[in-house]
């Protein structure tokens, strides 16, 4: 294996937000599921603000067919912006030049749907010979209060154990664990490990553990080799825990840490509501918040009622 650098910085981060969004059709068909708001910003927003907080610059996003409003959102609109000026709203041009401004966002064509694989190899000529962190489009990764930024905790893993891959995983049920890539391992300290299994969506009984992996990645360039050498599985799909799997076994490093936070999969559609009521609840305005939660009361009251299911 290559030697890896713990000194070289992780500036560059490749966000795959190609797929299809099935689980939101017929409506992704026109709007990409990355850029359902979560209350009043798209979840993609929410994930380019987690790499900024960690010092990553370089963003590449990794779209395809219907994925343009991406672009849209991220790229300038003088023309807007001199509209808002000019009708004195200034809060509202602020909002969307900063946008704009949060880092370099570059784009790639991912033209046929092979794989979560596929998409970071799509990657290879952005990152070149550095480190770069992968961050899963249609996730938020909310760090727990007074914790760093979820890619940032994998930096700093990164910096503490001697370079090489970091991926962050989740404690799950074991009725979920053959929902997810499950990493196995020896505990080097409190929720860290040095990763020595990898497994793509395992059955309970034949899982290294019930650690599943978070969407949240650190990789040297060097998995990019693997690769290009794993060979399609299901549906022509390239598996990114396969390519880890097959970095591990050659010797390279990798570690899992369980993250300080709390993953929110908006994938589908109930749990992108729920992730809605959270981050109005938590995070949006005060009063908003307020009235929600005088909302929600009425509304489990209603649906508690004699004559309405309670499920």
């Amino acid at each position: 294996m290559k030697s890896t650098s713990v000194t070289r910085p992780v500036r560059k981060a490749v966000i795959p937000a190609a797929g299809f969004g099935t689980r939101f059709l017929p409506v992704a068909k026109a709007v990409p599921k990355e850029m359902l708001p979560i209350v009043d910003r798209p979840v993609i927003e929410l994930v380019v603000e987690e790499a900024v907080a960690a010092g990553i610059t370089d963003i590449l996003m990794v779209i395809g067919r219907g994925k343009r409003a991406i672009e849209e959102y991220f790229g300038p609109h003088p023309e807007l912006e001199q509209q808002l000026e000019k009708a004195g709203k200034r809060e509202a041009m602020d909002r969307v030049r900063r946008v704009s401004g949060l880092a370099r966002v570059h784009y790639v064509w991912q033209g046929s749907m092979r794989g979560l694989g596929d998409a970071v190899l799509h990657g290879r000529t952005f990152c070149g010979d550095e480190p770069f962190a992968l961050m899963l489009g249609d996730t938020i990764l909310e760090p727990a209060a007074g914790a760093a930024p979820v890619i940032g905790q994998l930096i700093e893993a990164r910096a503490r154990h001697g370079g090489g891959s970091v991926v962050a995983v989740e404690q799950v049920a074991a009725d979920k664990v053959s929902r997810y890539g499950i990493v196995g391992g020896d505990e080097i300290e409190p929720g860290v490990m040095r990763a020595t299994t990898l497994v793509e969506k395992p059955s309970v009984d034949r899982a290294p553990s019930r650690l599943a992996i978070a969407s949240r990645y650190l990789f040297e360039p060097e998995i990019f080799d693997q690769l290009a050498a794993t060979p399609a599985g299901k549906n022509g799909e390239i598996q990114l825990t396969d390519a880890m799997a097959a970095l591990v076994a050659a010797g390279g490093l990798m570690h899992a840490v369980t993250v300080a936070g709390h993953r929110h999969d908006i994938g589908n559609p109930l749990d992108f509501v729920k992730a809605n009521v959270h981050y109005a609840l938590r995070h949006g305005d005060p009063a908003q918040a307020a009235d929600l939660r005088r909302w929600l009361r009425r509304e489990l009251e209603l649906a508690a009622a004699p004559g309405t299911s309670e499920e």
